[in-house]
Protein backbone atom coordinates (compact mmCIF):
# COMPACT_ATOMS: atom_id res chain seq x y z
CA UNK A 1 0.00 0.00 0.00
CA UNK A 2 1.24 3.82 -1.14
CA UNK A 3 0.62 6.78 0.16
CA UNK A 4 -2.65 7.52 -1.57
CA UNK A 5 -3.27 3.91 -1.45
CA UNK A 6 -3.48 4.29 2.43
CA UNK A 7 -5.22 7.96 1.93
CA UNK A 8 -7.80 6.14 0.31
CA UNK A 9 -8.35 3.25 2.52
CA UNK A 10 -7.75 5.40 5.84
CA UNK A 11 -11.00 8.06 4.54
CA UNK A 12 -12.71 4.29 4.04
CA UNK A 13 -11.85 3.16 7.37
CA UNK A 14 -13.16 6.09 8.80
CA UNK A 15 -16.36 5.97 7.17
CA UNK A 16 -16.89 2.16 8.59
CA UNK A 17 -15.57 3.35 11.76
CA UNK A 18 -19.08 6.35 12.20
CA UNK A 19 -20.84 3.77 10.81
CA UNK A 20 -20.40 1.76 13.44
CA UNK A 21 -20.74 4.54 16.25
CA UNK A 22 -24.28 5.59 14.58
CA UNK A 23 -25.52 1.60 14.57
CA UNK A 24 -23.63 0.34 18.10
CA UNK A 25 -27.11 1.29 19.88
CA UNK A 26 -28.94 -0.94 17.31
CA UNK A 27 -26.39 -3.84 17.64
CA UNK A 28 -26.30 -6.70 20.21
CA UNK A 29 -24.27 -5.68 23.38
CA UNK A 30 -22.90 -8.99 23.48
CA UNK A 31 -21.44 -11.46 20.82
CA UNK A 32 -23.52 -14.81 20.04
CA UNK A 33 -20.79 -16.50 18.29
CA UNK A 34 -19.59 -19.89 19.94
CA UNK A 35 -15.71 -21.03 20.58
CA UNK A 36 -14.21 -21.48 17.00
CA UNK A 37 -16.18 -19.91 15.21
CA UNK A 38 -13.62 -18.30 13.31
CA UNK A 39 -11.70 -21.52 12.22
CA UNK A 40 -13.97 -22.43 9.61
CA UNK A 41 -14.29 -18.48 8.15
CA UNK A 42 -10.27 -17.87 7.54
CA UNK A 43 -7.85 -20.17 6.04
CA UNK A 44 -5.36 -21.69 8.13
CA UNK A 45 -2.69 -20.44 6.47
CA UNK A 46 -1.60 -16.59 5.28
CA UNK A 47 -2.51 -15.86 1.43
CA UNK A 48 0.27 -16.61 -0.71
CA UNK A 49 0.04 -13.46 -2.87
CA UNK A 50 -1.47 -9.73 -1.36
CA UNK A 51 -5.04 -9.22 -1.38
CA UNK A 52 -6.84 -6.05 -2.47
CA UNK A 53 -7.39 -4.08 0.82
CA UNK A 54 -11.11 -2.67 0.56
CA UNK A 55 -11.66 -7.33 0.91
CA UNK A 56 -9.76 -7.19 4.00
CA UNK A 57 -12.04 -4.23 5.27
CA UNK A 58 -14.42 -6.36 3.84
CA UNK A 59 -13.80 -9.18 5.80
CA UNK A 60 -13.58 -7.09 8.98
CA UNK A 61 -17.07 -6.01 9.12
CA UNK A 62 -18.44 -9.43 7.89
CA UNK A 63 -15.93 -11.69 10.27
CA UNK A 64 -14.49 -10.00 13.44
CA UNK A 65 -17.07 -7.55 14.47
CA UNK A 66 -19.49 -10.01 15.09
CA UNK A 67 -17.11 -11.90 17.26
CA UNK A 68 -16.43 -8.51 19.28
CA UNK A 69 -18.43 -7.72 22.36
CA UNK A 70 -19.30 -4.21 22.68
CA UNK A 71 -17.84 -2.28 25.54
CA UNK A 72 -18.51 1.20 23.83
CA UNK A 73 -22.58 0.32 24.01
CA UNK A 74 -24.51 2.38 26.05
CA UNK A 75 -26.15 -0.95 27.83
CA UNK A 76 -22.83 -2.52 28.53
CA UNK A 77 -23.20 -2.46 32.67
CA UNK A 78 -20.42 -5.62 33.02
CA UNK A 79 -16.69 -5.44 34.32
CA UNK A 80 -15.82 -1.67 34.55
CA UNK A 81 -16.32 0.40 31.71
CA UNK A 82 -13.31 1.08 28.95
CA UNK A 83 -12.64 4.34 27.77
CA UNK A 84 -13.23 5.55 23.94
CA UNK A 85 -12.96 8.37 22.97
CA UNK A 86 -12.68 9.77 19.03
CA UNK A 87 -9.52 12.24 20.48
CA UNK A 88 -8.35 8.98 21.36
CA UNK A 89 -8.77 7.35 18.49
CA UNK A 90 -6.93 9.80 16.24
CA UNK A 91 -4.14 9.84 18.82
CA UNK A 92 -3.51 6.15 18.19
CA UNK A 93 -3.30 6.34 14.62
CA UNK A 94 -1.11 9.51 15.01
CA UNK A 95 1.05 7.17 17.43
CA UNK A 96 0.91 4.29 14.79
CA UNK A 97 1.58 6.53 11.77
CA UNK A 98 5.29 7.50 13.63
CA UNK A 99 5.87 4.01 15.52
CA UNK A 100 8.39 5.36 17.36
CA UNK A 101 9.24 3.03 20.83
CA UNK A 102 10.15 5.33 22.68
CA UNK A 103 12.42 3.70 25.28
CA UNK A 104 14.98 6.90 25.72
CA UNK A 105 15.07 10.32 25.41
CA UNK A 106 17.32 10.45 21.80
CA UNK A 107 14.79 7.83 20.45
CA UNK A 108 12.36 10.17 19.96
CA UNK A 109 12.27 13.59 22.73
CA UNK A 110 8.60 14.34 21.85
CA UNK A 111 7.61 11.06 23.10
CA UNK A 112 9.20 11.33 26.90
CA UNK A 113 8.47 15.34 26.98
CA UNK A 114 5.37 14.90 26.10
CA UNK A 115 4.52 11.91 28.84
CA UNK A 116 6.88 14.56 31.45
CA UNK A 117 4.26 16.94 31.01
CA UNK A 118 1.21 15.14 30.92
CA UNK A 119 1.84 12.91 33.60
CA UNK A 120 2.32 15.81 35.68
CA UNK A 121 -1.24 17.31 34.35
CA UNK A 122 -2.80 14.21 35.26
CA UNK A 123 -1.34 14.66 38.77
CA UNK A 124 -3.08 18.01 39.09
CA UNK A 125 -6.53 16.97 37.93
CA UNK A 126 -6.18 14.05 40.56
CA UNK A 127 -5.05 16.48 43.12
CA UNK A 128 -1.94 14.49 44.28
CA UNK A 129 0.68 16.08 46.45
CA UNK A 130 3.73 18.42 43.89
CA UNK A 131 6.07 15.16 45.50
CA UNK A 132 4.47 12.98 43.09
CA UNK A 133 5.00 15.42 40.08
CA UNK A 134 8.36 14.88 37.20
CA UNK A 135 8.55 18.87 37.66
CA UNK A 136 9.58 18.04 41.75
CA UNK A 137 12.83 15.75 39.75
CA UNK A 138 12.11 13.58 42.97
CA UNK A 139 8.84 11.67 42.32
CA UNK A 140 7.30 11.44 38.99
CA UNK A 141 4.31 9.49 36.82
CA UNK A 142 4.81 6.92 34.41
CA UNK A 143 2.52 5.38 31.80
CA UNK A 144 2.40 1.55 31.87
CA UNK A 145 0.17 -0.48 30.07
CA UNK A 146 -2.35 -1.99 33.33
CA UNK A 147 -2.89 -1.70 36.82
CA UNK A 148 -0.96 -4.98 36.71
CA UNK A 149 1.92 -4.24 35.18
CA UNK A 150 1.86 -1.07 37.85
CA UNK A 151 1.49 -3.34 40.69
CA UNK A 152 4.05 -5.52 38.97
CA UNK A 153 6.30 -2.57 38.54
CA UNK A 154 5.68 -1.62 42.60
CA UNK A 155 6.64 -5.03 43.92
CA UNK A 156 9.84 -5.02 41.93
CA UNK A 157 11.12 -2.15 43.38
CA UNK A 158 9.74 -2.85 46.98
CA UNK A 159 11.42 -6.25 47.03
CA UNK A 160 14.98 -4.75 45.60
CA UNK A 161 14.55 -1.46 48.30
CA UNK A 162 13.85 -4.41 51.19
CA UNK A 163 16.96 -6.96 49.65
CA UNK A 164 19.17 -3.97 49.46
CA UNK A 165 18.42 -2.43 53.38
CA UNK A 166 18.30 -6.26 54.77
CA UNK A 167 20.32 -8.56 52.19
CA UNK A 168 20.17 -11.51 54.85
CA UNK A 169 16.58 -11.91 53.66
CA UNK A 170 15.73 -14.61 52.24
CA UNK A 171 13.29 -14.77 49.09
CA UNK A 172 11.24 -17.74 50.65
CA UNK A 173 10.09 -15.01 53.66
CA UNK A 174 9.02 -11.97 52.00
CA UNK A 175 5.54 -11.63 51.79
CA UNK A 176 2.68 -9.42 49.44
CA UNK A 177 0.22 -8.25 51.73
CA UNK A 178 -3.38 -7.48 50.21
CA UNK A 179 -6.75 -8.51 50.85
CA UNK A 180 -9.25 -10.76 50.06
CA UNK A 181 -11.20 -8.42 48.13
CA UNK A 182 -7.76 -6.97 46.00
CA UNK A 183 -8.05 -7.61 42.14
CA UNK A 184 -6.42 -10.83 40.96
CA UNK A 185 -3.17 -8.55 39.95
CA UNK A 186 -1.56 -9.33 43.57
CA UNK A 187 -1.45 -12.47 43.15
CA UNK A 188 -0.51 -13.05 39.23
CA UNK A 189 2.33 -10.55 40.84
CA UNK A 190 2.95 -13.23 43.31
CA UNK A 191 3.11 -15.85 40.51
CA UNK A 192 5.53 -14.15 38.18
CA UNK A 193 7.76 -13.17 40.80
CA UNK A 194 7.81 -16.38 42.79
CA UNK A 195 6.56 -14.52 46.13
CA UNK A 196 4.71 -15.21 48.74
CA UNK A 197 1.43 -13.62 49.31
CA UNK A 198 -1.06 -12.99 52.52
CA UNK A 199 -4.90 -11.69 51.52
CA UNK A 200 -6.26 -10.21 54.68
CA UNK A 201 -9.41 -10.96 55.10
CA UNK A 202 -12.05 -8.07 55.16
CA UNK A 203 -15.13 -8.06 56.69
CA UNK A 204 -18.72 -7.14 55.12
CA UNK A 205 -19.75 -4.83 58.14
CA UNK A 206 -16.66 -2.64 57.66
CA UNK A 207 -18.09 -2.61 53.44
CA UNK A 208 -15.05 -4.99 53.03
CA UNK A 209 -12.66 -2.04 53.58
CA UNK A 210 -9.19 -3.48 54.91
CA UNK A 211 -8.89 -1.28 58.98
CA UNK A 212 -5.55 -0.60 60.63
CA UNK A 213 -6.55 -3.25 63.29
CA UNK A 214 -6.51 -6.22 60.94
CA UNK A 215 -3.08 -4.90 59.43
CA UNK A 216 -1.58 -4.66 62.53
CA UNK A 217 -2.29 -7.87 63.78
CA UNK A 218 -1.21 -9.64 60.32
CA UNK A 219 1.97 -7.71 61.07
CA UNK A 220 2.53 -8.97 64.59
CA UNK A 221 1.46 -12.23 63.45
CA UNK A 222 3.79 -12.97 60.46
CA UNK A 223 6.81 -11.01 62.31
CA UNK A 224 6.84 -13.30 65.11
CA UNK A 225 6.66 -16.40 62.21
CA UNK A 226 9.80 -14.80 61.16
CA UNK A 227 8.20 -13.34 57.91
CA UNK A 228 8.83 -10.27 56.30
CA UNK A 229 5.68 -7.93 54.29
CA UNK A 230 7.57 -6.05 52.23
CA UNK A 231 4.39 -4.10 50.35
CA UNK A 232 1.19 -3.71 50.89
CA UNK A 233 -1.46 -3.34 47.92
CA UNK A 234 -4.29 -0.82 49.14
CA UNK A 235 -7.30 -0.41 47.18
CA UNK A 236 -9.31 2.70 46.48
CA UNK A 237 -12.41 1.30 44.78
CA UNK A 238 -12.42 -2.59 44.56
CA UNK A 239 -13.90 -4.61 41.54
CA UNK A 240 -16.45 -6.62 43.35
CA UNK A 241 -18.13 -4.04 45.33
CA UNK A 242 -16.29 -0.38 44.85
CA UNK A 243 -14.82 -0.99 48.56
CA UNK A 244 -12.14 1.31 49.60
CA UNK A 245 -9.82 0.60 52.11
CA UNK A 246 -9.18 2.56 54.83
CA UNK A 247 -5.95 4.52 53.74
CA UNK A 248 -5.39 6.43 56.43
CA UNK A 249 -5.28 3.54 58.91
CA UNK A 250 -3.22 1.34 57.49
CA UNK A 251 -0.71 4.45 56.66
CA UNK A 252 -0.17 5.08 60.38
CA UNK A 253 0.11 1.54 60.81
CA UNK A 254 2.77 1.00 57.84
CA UNK A 255 4.73 4.19 59.93
CA UNK A 256 5.58 1.97 62.22
CA UNK A 257 7.00 -0.55 59.57
CA UNK A 258 8.87 1.87 57.29
CA UNK A 259 10.53 -0.80 55.00
CA UNK A 260 7.04 -2.12 54.07
CA UNK A 261 6.01 -0.14 50.26
CA UNK A 262 2.28 1.43 50.10
CA UNK A 263 1.23 1.31 46.87
CA UNK A 264 -2.47 2.54 46.28
CA UNK A 265 -4.40 0.70 43.55
CA UNK A 266 -7.13 2.94 42.30
CA UNK A 267 -7.78 1.38 39.17
CA UNK A 268 -10.91 2.32 38.36
CA UNK A 269 -12.08 4.70 41.31
CA UNK A 270 -9.25 6.51 41.24
CA UNK A 271 -9.91 9.35 38.40
CA UNK A 272 -12.91 10.15 40.24
CA UNK A 273 -10.29 12.35 41.98
CA UNK A 274 -10.63 15.13 39.27
CA UNK A 275 -13.68 16.27 41.33
CA UNK A 276 -13.18 17.54 44.55
CA UNK A 277 -16.62 16.23 46.21
CA UNK A 278 -15.33 12.88 46.03
CA UNK A 279 -11.51 13.51 47.09
CA UNK A 280 -12.04 13.04 50.84
CA UNK A 281 -14.27 9.94 50.87
CA UNK A 282 -11.44 8.31 48.53
CA UNK A 283 -8.85 9.46 50.92
CA UNK A 284 -6.69 11.89 48.68
CA UNK A 285 -4.82 13.84 51.66
CA UNK A 286 -4.23 10.31 53.28
CA UNK A 287 -3.00 8.90 49.45
CA UNK A 288 -1.02 12.16 49.36
CA UNK A 289 0.86 11.56 52.88
CA UNK A 290 1.35 8.00 53.27
CA UNK A 291 1.26 6.30 49.87
CA UNK A 292 4.61 5.40 48.35
CA UNK A 293 2.60 4.39 44.74
CA UNK A 294 -0.71 5.10 43.53
CA UNK A 295 -2.13 4.03 40.12
CA UNK A 296 -5.27 4.50 38.22
CA UNK A 297 -6.28 3.17 34.56
CA UNK A 298 -7.26 6.17 32.50
CA UNK A 299 -8.62 3.48 30.05
CA UNK A 300 -11.58 2.60 31.99
CA UNK A 301 -13.59 5.45 33.23
CA UNK A 302 -10.97 8.30 32.80
CA UNK A 303 -11.76 8.51 28.56
CA UNK A 304 -8.68 7.40 27.16
CA UNK A 305 -8.63 4.55 25.20
CA UNK A 306 -6.83 1.21 26.23
CA UNK A 307 -4.03 0.80 27.15
CA UNK A 308 -3.24 3.96 29.50
CA UNK A 309 -2.06 3.25 33.12
CA UNK A 310 -1.02 6.17 35.27
CA UNK A 311 1.28 5.01 37.79
CA UNK A 312 2.95 7.76 40.48
CA UNK A 313 6.08 7.31 42.48
CA UNK A 314 7.27 9.72 45.64
CA UNK A 315 10.92 8.17 44.96
CA UNK A 316 11.61 7.74 41.30
CA UNK A 317 15.39 6.50 42.44
CA UNK A 318 12.93 3.48 43.92
CA UNK A 319 12.02 2.39 40.45
CA UNK A 320 15.23 2.79 38.69
CA UNK A 321 17.42 1.22 41.42
CA UNK A 322 15.65 -2.08 40.47
CA UNK A 323 15.21 -1.85 37.18
CA UNK A 324 17.81 0.59 35.61
CA UNK A 325 19.54 -2.14 32.82
CA UNK A 326 21.71 -0.09 30.63
CA UNK A 327 24.08 -1.88 27.91
CA UNK A 328 26.32 0.56 26.03
CA UNK A 329 24.34 0.34 23.24
CA UNK A 330 21.41 2.05 25.21
CA UNK A 331 24.07 4.50 27.22
CA UNK A 332 23.36 8.42 26.13
CA UNK A 333 24.36 11.61 26.99
CA UNK A 334 20.91 13.05 28.21
CA UNK A 335 20.98 9.65 30.04
CA UNK A 336 23.80 10.35 31.40
CA UNK A 337 23.95 13.42 32.74
CA UNK A 338 20.61 13.54 34.13
CA UNK A 339 19.27 15.82 32.06
CA UNK A 340 16.16 13.70 30.87
CA UNK A 341 14.49 10.72 32.05
CA UNK A 342 14.36 7.31 30.50
CA UNK A 343 11.35 5.92 31.00
CA UNK A 344 12.77 2.45 29.95
CA UNK A 345 13.99 2.66 33.74
CA UNK A 346 10.49 2.69 35.22
CA UNK A 347 8.68 -0.55 33.83
CA UNK A 348 9.38 -3.83 32.69
CA UNK A 349 10.08 -3.47 29.19
CA UNK A 350 12.03 -1.63 26.83
CA UNK A 351 9.85 -0.12 23.83
CA UNK A 352 7.29 1.88 24.82
CA UNK A 353 4.34 3.26 22.66
CA UNK A 354 3.74 6.69 22.44
CA UNK A 355 0.64 6.81 24.68
CA UNK A 356 0.91 9.74 26.23
CA UNK A 357 -0.56 11.62 22.59
CA UNK A 358 -4.12 10.03 24.05
CA UNK A 359 -3.88 11.71 27.29
CA UNK A 360 -2.59 15.14 25.86
CA UNK A 361 -5.65 15.16 23.05
CA UNK A 362 -8.32 14.16 25.44
CA UNK A 363 -7.38 16.67 28.25
CA UNK A 364 -6.75 19.68 25.76
CA UNK A 365 -10.27 18.80 24.03
CA UNK A 366 -12.20 17.96 26.85
CA UNK A 367 -10.61 20.11 29.19
CA UNK A 368 -11.10 19.43 33.42
CA UNK A 369 -14.51 20.69 33.25
CA UNK A 370 -15.10 18.13 30.65
CA UNK A 371 -13.38 15.36 32.40
CA UNK A 372 -15.32 15.82 35.81
CA UNK A 373 -18.93 16.11 33.94
CA UNK A 374 -17.89 12.81 32.45
CA UNK A 375 -17.44 11.40 35.99
CA UNK A 376 -20.26 13.09 37.60
CA UNK A 377 -22.62 11.62 34.86
CA UNK A 378 -21.64 8.59 35.59
CA UNK A 379 -22.14 8.71 38.91
CA UNK A 380 -25.49 10.09 38.59
CA UNK A 381 -26.49 7.52 36.29
CA UNK A 382 -25.78 4.97 38.84
CA UNK A 383 -27.82 6.64 41.34
CA UNK A 384 -31.12 7.10 38.73
CA UNK A 385 -30.54 2.63 38.97
CA UNK A 386 -30.44 2.60 42.75
CA UNK A 387 -33.34 4.90 43.05
CA UNK A 388 -35.22 2.69 41.13
CA UNK A 389 -33.85 -0.65 42.74
CA UNK A 390 -35.04 0.93 45.98
CA UNK A 391 -38.22 0.59 44.63
CA UNK A 392 -38.12 -3.09 43.69
CA UNK A 393 -39.60 -5.99 45.81
CA UNK A 394 -37.52 -8.44 44.07
CA UNK A 395 -33.83 -6.52 44.51
CA UNK A 396 -32.04 -5.58 47.16
CA UNK A 397 -28.56 -3.89 47.80
CA UNK A 398 -25.98 -6.38 48.45
CA UNK A 399 -23.53 -3.17 49.65
CA UNK A 400 -23.82 0.39 49.63
CA UNK A 401 -23.14 2.08 46.19
CA UNK A 402 -20.26 3.02 45.05
CA UNK A 403 -19.53 6.10 42.73
CA UNK A 404 -21.07 4.47 39.64
CA UNK A 405 -20.84 0.92 40.85
CA UNK A 406 -24.48 -0.98 42.17
CA UNK A 407 -23.97 -4.23 43.94
CA UNK A 408 -27.22 -6.20 44.07
CA UNK A 409 -29.01 -9.69 44.36
CA UNK A 410 -32.38 -10.92 43.48
CA UNK A 411 -34.27 -12.36 46.56
CA UNK A 412 -37.54 -14.22 47.59
CA UNK A 413 -40.63 -13.07 49.48
CA UNK A 414 -40.27 -13.88 52.77
CA UNK A 415 -36.39 -14.19 52.26
CA UNK A 416 -35.33 -14.99 56.04
CA UNK A 417 -37.25 -18.41 55.37
CA UNK A 418 -33.80 -19.72 52.97
CA UNK A 419 -30.78 -20.58 53.62
CA UNK A 420 -27.95 -18.61 52.12
CA UNK A 421 -27.29 -21.46 49.65
CA UNK A 422 -30.51 -21.47 48.69
CA UNK A 423 -30.89 -17.84 47.78
CA UNK A 424 -27.22 -18.15 46.17
CA UNK A 425 -28.84 -20.76 44.04
CA UNK A 426 -31.62 -18.50 43.35
CA UNK A 427 -28.91 -15.68 42.06
CA UNK A 428 -26.63 -18.06 39.96
CA UNK A 429 -29.65 -18.94 38.07
CA UNK A 430 -30.82 -15.31 37.25
CA UNK A 431 -27.36 -14.48 36.05
CA UNK A 432 -27.36 -17.62 34.01
CA UNK A 433 -30.71 -16.02 32.62
CA UNK A 434 -29.60 -12.78 32.00
CA UNK A 435 -26.46 -14.11 30.31
CA UNK A 436 -28.45 -15.31 27.88
CA UNK A 437 -29.67 -11.95 26.58
CA UNK A 438 -27.57 -9.51 24.05
CA UNK A 439 -29.57 -6.58 24.86
CA UNK A 440 -27.43 -6.28 28.20
CA UNK A 441 -24.50 -7.34 29.96
CA UNK A 442 -23.67 -7.13 33.62
CA UNK A 443 -21.48 -9.37 35.68
CA UNK A 444 -21.48 -11.59 39.05
CA UNK A 445 -19.66 -11.62 41.90
CA UNK A 446 -18.95 -12.80 45.77
CA UNK A 447 -18.71 -11.03 48.49
CA UNK A 448 -17.77 -12.91 51.38
CA UNK A 449 -19.85 -16.24 50.23
CA UNK A 450 -22.98 -14.07 48.93
CA UNK A 451 -23.64 -14.75 45.49
CA UNK A 452 -24.37 -11.20 44.06
CA UNK A 453 -24.53 -9.01 40.43
CA UNK A 454 -22.55 -5.94 39.41
CA UNK A 455 -24.02 -3.18 37.59
CA UNK A 456 -21.39 -0.50 36.46
CA UNK A 457 -21.85 2.46 34.76
CA UNK A 458 -19.31 4.19 32.98
CA UNK A 459 -20.04 4.30 28.80
CA UNK A 460 -19.82 7.58 27.72
CA UNK A 461 -22.86 7.14 25.70
CA UNK A 462 -25.11 6.03 28.58
CA UNK A 463 -28.03 8.07 29.40
CA UNK A 464 -31.19 7.98 31.92
CA UNK A 465 -33.07 6.10 28.97
CA UNK A 466 -30.47 2.69 29.15
CA UNK A 467 -30.53 2.86 32.78
CA UNK A 468 -34.52 2.65 32.54
CA UNK A 469 -34.59 0.21 30.08
CA UNK A 470 -31.72 -1.92 32.02
CA UNK A 471 -33.62 -1.87 35.24
CA UNK A 472 -37.00 -2.88 33.62
CA UNK A 473 -34.70 -5.72 32.25
CA UNK A 474 -33.55 -6.51 35.30
CA UNK A 475 -36.54 -6.06 37.24
CA UNK A 476 -38.71 -8.57 35.06
CA UNK A 477 -36.15 -11.20 34.58
CA UNK A 478 -35.63 -11.39 38.34
CA UNK A 479 -39.37 -11.68 38.78
CA UNK A 480 -39.60 -14.24 36.50
CA UNK A 481 -36.61 -15.80 37.93
CA UNK A 482 -37.96 -15.91 41.41
CA UNK A 483 -41.69 -16.71 40.30
CA UNK A 484 -39.49 -20.20 38.58
CA UNK A 485 -37.62 -20.50 41.40
CA UNK A 486 -40.71 -20.79 43.91
CA UNK A 487 -42.47 -22.96 41.71
CA UNK A 488 -39.65 -25.85 41.39
CA UNK A 489 -39.74 -25.49 44.93
CA UNK A 490 -43.46 -26.66 45.33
Amino acid sequence: MDVEQFRKAGYAAIDRICDYFYSLEKLPVVSKVEPGYLKGLIPAQAPEEGEDFSKVQDDYEKLILPGLTRWQHPSFFAYFPTGCTFEGILADLYSSSVANPGFNWSASPACTELEVITMDWAAKLLGLSPEFYNSSEVGGGVVQTSASDSVLVAVVAARSRYLTAHPETKIEDLVIYSTTQTHSLAKKAAVVLGLGIRSIAVKTEEKFSLRGGELRAALEEDTKLGKKPFIMIATVGSTSSGAVDNIGELGEVLKEHPDVWYHIDAAWAGVALACPEYRESLYLPEINEYATSFCTNFHKWGLVNFDFSAMWVRDRKLLTAALDVTPLYLRTKQGDEGTAIDYRNWHLGLGRKFRSLKLWFVLRSYGVSGFQNHIRKGIEMNNLFVNLLSESKTLELVTEPSLALTVFRVVPPSAEKYTLEEINGLNSQFFKTMSVRDDIMITQTNLNGVICIRFAVGSARTEEVHIRQGYGVIEREGAATVDTWLRART
